[in-house]
This record gives structure tokens, C-alpha cells and sequence, in this order.
């Protein structure tokens, strides 16, 4: 069963556990339940797991972009009174984790990265399905994954919901642009808190040498790979994206 959306004022977000606060974003066309695994276990290991619904979809259009993404970040930080958070990020949401940690690094206590955009500027606009024909977009969403069956007929049907809805489809466009204008590579040097990359190495969207380049970047990374796994790693592979996690939470002291 899914956990309730707590809405107050303009934020939605689950919320889960007590200790060490975690935000997790989400990808452009992801859903909160992709994460589903990742809230339960960490929210009973003495982190306090928090998941926003990211305003994709309902913001203007011209305030649509990677920028205004990170500012609801920072503002539902604020209004739940957190600090020294981790951000954990997967593509779209990886993106919005490092543009939020370039202007407010002292929130930050570490980043979480996994299949993010933010320096492969093919990563969003080029797997983006642009016809509403089910079959075709059945097989776009298959090759996120390395297993095709991960693409279930709910997860389908929500892209299809996204594809033939104009408003979805043109913010969606709006977000791919800019991620591209805002392209991490000259700040992520300047991120000195522990970060840490775990990759599929089966990713077709962010192939595994954008994993890498994230990890020669960063000051302070450690990498992990994911063996038969695309660009989802904590749907594919849950258990052993949390076990990586939690390991690396306990060399860090996090």
C-alpha cells in the first residue's frame, strides 16, 4: 500500500522515519513509488526519509526549469526546518540535487546520484517518447530499464497520460531544455561534501561513462556500480541499491 501524501500549503511529499533526513527528487517522468522500497528501509534504519512530489507539471511554463525545481526544494527544507540534509537524486531529480547544492552548499550534507542528468545533455530530451502509440512507447520505457518487465502496464500508462496531455508534454520539453542550459560540469568541482555515485551499468540513458565523469569530478565520490541494471537503479535492484547505501551511510558517519 502506497504511504499518504501529506500535503500542507503548496508542498506534497511522504515522509517517513526519524534521524538523519534524506530528500529524495524524483525524475521527470517519475513517480514517488519508484522510491517505494528505499522509504521503507531507511525509514526504519534511523533516517528520516522524505519524498516531495516535485511541481513538474503545475508550475508556469516559463518558470518551468531546473532552477525553480531547486527552489521548492529549498523552500519545503525550510518549511519543515531541516538541515545538513542528504539529497538523493535519480536523473531529472540528480540534476536538481547539484544546481540546489551549487547555491545553498552549507544544506547540504551529502549527495546521493544515480542515473542524474546534469552533464549529458542527451539524457532527457532524446529518450522522451513523442508518440502517444502505446507499442512505441512501451518500448521506450523498456530500454530505462535493463529488464524489460520493470516496465509494468501502470508505469506505461502514466507515460502515456504524459504523452497525450499538451500541458505535461510541453513543460516536460520545457524541463529537457533546460537541463541542458544548465550544465553542471564547471560547479561540480567546487562540491566538497561526500557524494556518492551508484550507477547501472547497463544505462542507455546515462550511459556509464557519465557515472564516471561525475565520479573524476566530484572532490569527495565514491562509485558503485549495479550490474544488469539501467537507468533506475533503486527500482531494478532495490535491495542491493539500499545495502550499497546504508554501507556507505556507515563509513561516512551520515
Amino acid at each position: 500500500m502506497k504511504p499518504k501524501l501529506i500535503t500542507e500549503g503548496n508542498f506534497s511529499y511522504w515522509e517517513k522515519g526519524e534521524g538523519q533526513p534524506i530528500i529524495v527528487l524524483h525524475g521527470l517522468m517519475g513517480d514517488l513509488s519508484n522510491f517505494g522500497e528505499l522509504f521503507d528501509y531507511f525509514s526504519e534504519h534511523d533516517y528520516r526519509v522524505i519524498i516531495p512530489q516535485l511541481p513538474i507539471y503545475t508550475l508556469p511554463i516559463l518558470k518551468t526549469n531546473v532552477k525553480n525545481l531547486a527552489l521548492y526544494t529549498r523552500d519545503i527544507i525550510k518549511h519543515l526546518g531541516l538541515k545538513d540534509v542528504v539529497l538523493l537524486g535519480n536523473s531529472l531529480g540528480g540534476h536538481v540535487a547539484l544546481y540546489f547544492t551549487k547555491h545553498y552548499p552549507k544544506l547540504v550534507k551529502a549527495l546521493v546520484l544515480t542515473g542524474s542528468s546534469g552533464l549529458y545533455e542527451k539524457s532527457l530530451g532524446s529518450t522522451y517518447p513523442k508518440r502517444s502509440n502505446e507499442e512505441y512507447i512501451r518500448g521506450k520505457v523498456e530500454e530505462v530499464f535493463y529488464d524489460p518487465a520493470i516496465a509494468t502496464d501502470e508505469l506505461v500508462a502514466n507515460i502515456m497520460d504524459t504523452v497525450n496531455n499538451r500541458g505535461k508534454v510541453i513543460r516536460t520539453l520545457a524541463l529537457a531544455k533546460s537541463a541542458i542550459r544548465h550544465n553542471m560540469a564547471d560547479d561540480i568541482p567546487n562540491m566538497t561534501m561526500p557524494t556518492c555515485v551508484i550507477w547501472g551499468k547497463n544505462d542507455l540513458v546515462t550511459p556509464p561513462e557519465v557515472g564516471e565523469e561525475f565520479h573524476e569530478l566530484l572532490p569527495d565520490s565514491d562509485l558503485y556500480w549495479v550490474d544488469k541494471c539501467g537507468h533506475a537503479a533503486m527500482m531494478e535492484h532495490p535491495d542491493e541499491f539500499n545495502q550499497i547505501l546504508h554501507r556507505w551511510f556507515k563509513e561516512r558517519n551520515i
